[in-house]
């Protein structure tokens, strides 16, 4: 009997280009989904003969009440090796095993400096101007070099978006709760007093934290009170660590610069989603590990990871 295979959130089409199935043609028909499905139900329905699911990083949550309503499920695979909205338990309780791939975290760093560099130098504003024969230079560059870049986190991605600033010739900064002199001397960072201090000096902030019962909220309205309002703030991390609302609030009043986003209190974005039409503002969809070769080894090992699950040892299994 042959296996269903569904790929959810196949945006791009890009799941059967970029790996080769091939070795499964003879047991598994891949079926990829280019659309969203925004409630339980409508996943319930379209999953509900397939054997094995592959899910893009945690847009797609797998809770108990979902996972009991596809019982012909035996494999489901994430991409990443950390995946928060999978109920491992209710997995186990109904056979489900679950498995995860390797992902770069090259691609969110590099889309950092995108939405960074984009802010500075005014790039959609003037670009859109000059193909719609508006003025010629209406903004003026916020400048990299000699300027204070602070890093909220400098684990693997901060690490490498300090190398980068360090390289424009910023000074870079960085602070978390676990983050050790140690740390920071490896890097060639400062190491921040405080939270609040970072947030105070910094020309740029930037995002580079797990999401957690201690990183939830951590940038409220108290927090960004104290950027400058020349500054600008950029999260490709997780939504929730900057509340959004306050966020919004800091941006209509012009009380900074500006904001860079690539993450979402709800994704996709619904189309009348007050971040859709905030000023100052540079948005993204979430494509911080977008790319082709992070894609090649999501998809690629996911191929694997069925072929190990077929032949009775599942490779990469998660938590």
């Amino acid at each position: 009997m042959r296996l269903r295979c569904a790929v959810l959130d196949d945006f791009q089409r890009a799941a059967t280009e970029l790996a080769d199935w091939s070795p499964l043609a003879d047991r598994v028909d891949v079926v990829s989904y280019d659309t969203h499905f925004a409630d339980e139900d409508a996943l319930a329905a379209a999953l509900a003969d397939a054997d094995i699911v592959v899910t893009l990083r945690e847009r797609v949550p797998f809770p108990a009440s979902l996972v009991t309503r596809l019982p012909r499920l035996k494999l489901l695979i994430a991409s990443g090796m950390r995946n928060s909205v999978i109920d491992y338990a209710a997995a186990e309780a109904h056979g489900v095993t679950v498995c995860g791939t390797a992902s770069s975290s090259t691609p969110p760093v590099e889309l950092t400096w995108a939405l960074l560099l984009g802010l500075a130098r005014g790039i959609v504003e003037e670009s859109n101007a000059l193909r719609a024969q508006g003025p010629w230079q209406s903004t003026v560059g916020a400048d990299l070099h000699g300027r204070r870049l602070g890093l909220l986190g400098l684990g693997k991605i901060g690490g490498r978006v300090a190398q980068v600033g360090l390289a424009f010739g910023m000074e870079v900064s960085a602070w978390s709760q676990n983050l050790t002199q140690e740390r920071a001397d490896e890097v060639g960072v400062h190491l921040a007093g405080s939270k609040e201090q970072l947030l105070a000096e910094s020309d740029f902030v930037s995002v580079h934290l797990a999401l957690g019962e201690r990183t939830r909220g951590l940038l409220g309205p108290a927090e960004l009170a104290l950027l400058k309002p020349t500054a600008y703030l950029v999260n490709t991390s997780r939504a929730a660590i900057v509340d959004q609302d306050a966020l919004l609030a800091a941006l209509h009043e012009g009380r900074i610069a500006g904001a860079g986003v690539d993450v979402f209190d709800t994704e996709p974005l619904p189309a009348d989603h007050p971040m859709r039409t905030a000023p100052r503002l540079l948005a993204t969809p979430h494509l911080g590990y977008v790319s082709r070769a992070n894609y090649a080894t999501y998809y690629g090992q996911a191929v694997e990871n069925i072929e190990a699950y077929l032949a009775g040892s599942p490779v990469r299994r998660l938590p």
